[in-house]
C-alpha cells in the first residue's frame, strides 16, 4: 500500500503545498511529509481529516493506494482485471 505517495499526489494536483495542506488538515508540515513519504502511518481520525480536505472518501484513498502485494494471492487476477478500470472511474469522477 502507498497511501503516503497517492496523498502527495493529489494535494500536488490540486495546487498545494505541503504546508498549506498541512494547516487545512490541522497537523505539521513535518508530520505530513512522513505520512507522504510512507515513514509515518497517520490514525484514522487523522486520515479522515486528509482524506476531507481532498475532498475523496476515504475507501477511495485506500483503493487507489493498493498494490498487488495487498490483495490476496488467489484474487490478484481479478484486482488486475477490475484495478485499472476502477481506477479510471475514479480519476474521472474525482478529477485525480
Amino acid at each position: 500500500m502507498n497511501l503516503g505517495n497517492i496523498i502527495k499526489n493529489i494535494r500536488k494536483q490540486r495546487g498545494q503545498t505541503q504546508a498549506e495542506f498541512a494547516l487545512s488538515c490541522d497537523i505539521t508540515q513535518t508530520y505530513l511529509s512522513q505520512i507522504e513519504n510512507n515513514l509515518k502511518e497517520p490514525n484514522l481520525s487523522t486520515l479522515k481529516l486528509i482524506s476531507d480536505n481532498l475532498n475523496m472518501p476515504l475507501p477511495i484513498l485506500f483503493f487507489l493506494s493498493m498494490t498487488e502485494d495487498d490483495v490476496q494471492p488467489n484474487k490478484r487476477e481479478a484486482f488486475q482485471i477490475v484495478s485499472p478500470s476502477v481506477k479510471s472511474l475514479v480519476n474521472e469522477f474525482f478529477a485525480v
